[in-house]
């Protein structure tokens, strides 16, 4: 028998939670950015590690950028 131990990841803090300051804005294109991939998708939480208060609004404020076309729906 092999005995393999499962590595723990160290558990990853919501950025918004962490800074009190930190805004979430449509605007705020290059914040936004760290979001999405490089195809233009919304990362999801477990890879972002938002809460999901946060996370709610990231994809909110995204979907408004997108519409405002400050941010591509998809990248060629």
């Amino acid at each position: 028998m092999i005995n393999r131990r499962k590595k723990r990841s160290k558990k990853k803090i919501c950025t918004f939670c962490a800074d009190k300051k930190a805004k979430i804005d449509y605007k705020e294109i290059g914040r936004l950015k760290k979001y999405l991939t490089e195809r233009g998708k919304i990362l999801p939480r477990r890879v972002t590690g938002n809460c999901a208060i946060h996370q709610r609004d990231v994809t909110q404020a995204i979907k408004r950028s997108r519409f405002m076309a400050l941010l591509p729906y998809t990248v060629d």
